[in-house]
């Protein structure tokens, strides 16, 4: 897994430019909502990253108008954020983007293509039920 993680990098730092953002902008842009606003700590907890990370990378967002940040209604002092109409429609374009398979799973068949799909999905559910207890 390691390995294919390790040559994913390039093309997901390439796909994501196209946009002119990084893989952490993108991800982080990913967890937003236009509806509930996210703490910035919140969001460095749900990317295992630093909360200067996430500051770094809301200053990015936020001048694109991509992200606004709020105070949140029930403690002022804790910042939040939420995507913005443009934020919303750059949020779509990258899903829709990383939606298609990067070449070296695309040269898979279908078939392979959904046991590899379903296998994955089966690792994530384990990893979310590892989460919860």
């Amino acid at each position: 897994m390691w390995e294919v993680f390790k040559a994913s990098r390039p093309y997901v730092e390439a796909t994501m430019a196209e946009f002119d953002l990084t893989p952490l902008q993108a991800y982080a842009l990913k967890h937003l909502s236009t509806e509930e606003p996210l703490a910035m700590n919140a969001l460095a907890d749900a990317m295992a990253c630093d909360a200067s990370n996430v500051t770094w990378i809301a200053d990015r967002l936020e001048e694109r108008g991509l992200v606004e940040r709020r105070s949140l209604p029930h403690d002022r002092r804790v910042k939040a954020l939420v995507v913005t109409p443009a934020g919303l429609a750059l949020q779509k374009r990258v899903h829709a983007r990383m939606e298609e398979p990067p070449p070296p799973i695309a040269n898979l068949t279908r078939a392979e293509q959904r046991t590899l799909r379903d296998i994955l999905d089966h690792a994530l559910d384990a990893l979310e039920e590892t989460k919860q207890n």
